[in-house]
């Protein structure tokens, strides 16, 4: 993305793009005009290097920052005005660092999905509870602990009855009830966890009868394609899944959510009845 400042500006390799440095390896890009949207030209410098040309004085170093983080204010701002409000955002944080999920909060995200425990305290040791937290990546049965357990408001990634009962056995120690959100692997893809579309209703059935867990939904990726179209058939099949479990009125389960859709394909997941979709690189920028 091009970045339409008078100086130079430098990001170190991080897990977070737009994170600045004065001294170590960075990625220097210089503006060739200033005129809005001009593309910025990259060359790497070392150390040495970086430390001459970086700006010295804290007020550049502020204004430098000032661009980075306004540019996710802008894109969630943005993201929001453009939602249904029965839509609820979670800010895909994964490699994000915490001070840029604490300016999505800031700027008006209320739920923060994380994929890794670590990367999750790290952000909630700053952030708290300011936000809601789902975990969203793949859960093992070593990772489901009470301290993670205490900090998720939602696990949507159950898909087997033996994560349910670690959940739901961690969760009497500490006295919660978690909600969660059946996983379905509705690409059918080997590769990626999740349920077959045909057995959630027996799953949701086998996690129905655990009392300090409660099925609020579904939650599904689709697969990987080039264009968001392409998934619509995947999200129409785990809608018809949920109204069908829905309608089964099954006890401790309440179908509340439909959680579907990235920054690629989540118009068409919106389209679809998605009422939680997951969002990144539309947040935070692209990955490094």
């Amino acid at each position: 993305m091009a970045l339409p400042c008078r100086q130079a500006v430098f990001f170190r390799e991080a897990r977070v793009p737009l994170r600045l440095a004065a001294l170590g390896s960075c990625t220097v890009l210089h503006c060739d005009s200033l005129h809005k949207g001009s593309v910025c030209s990259q060359e790497r410098l070392g150390s040495s290097e970086a430390a001459q040309a970086c700006p010295s004085n804290g007020h550049s170093l502020q204004s430098s920052i000032a661009v980075a983080t306004s540019l996710i204010k802008q894109n969630v701002v943005r993201l929001l005005a453009q939602l249904p409000p029965e839509v609820e955002v979670v800010a895909a944080a994964k490699t994000r660092s915490p001070e840029a999920v604490l300016e999505a909060v800031e700027a008006g995200i209320r739920i923060v999905g994380e994929n890794y425990v670590k990367e999750a305290k790290e952000a909630y040791a700053l952030v708290g509870r300011r936000a809601k937290w789902h975990f969203i990546g793949t859960l093992q049965k070593h990772n489901v602990r009470t301290k993670m357990l205490e900090m998720f408001d939602m696990i949507e990634t159950v898909d087997s009855l033996e994560i349910a009962r670690e959940i739901d056995r961690k969760c009497a120690e500490i006295g919660k009830i978690m909600p969660v959100l059946i996983e379905v692997n509705s690409g059918r893809e080997p590769q990626k966890s999740g349920v077959l579309p045909e057995h959630v209703e027996e799953l949701a059935r086998e996690i129905s009868g655990l009392t300090h867990l409660k099925v609020m939904g579904l939650m599904t990726m689709g697969p990987a394609v080039g264009d968001a179209e392409d998934c619509r058939r995947y999200f129409a099949q785990t809608r018809e899944v949920f109204e069908r479990i829905k309608e089964l009125k099954l006890p401790n389960v309440e179908m509340r959510y439909l959680s579907m859709g990235m920054t690629s394909t989540y118009k068409v997941a919106v389209q679809e009845g998605a009422n939680i979709i997951r969002v990144g690189s539309l947040i935070f920028g692209p990955r490094a």
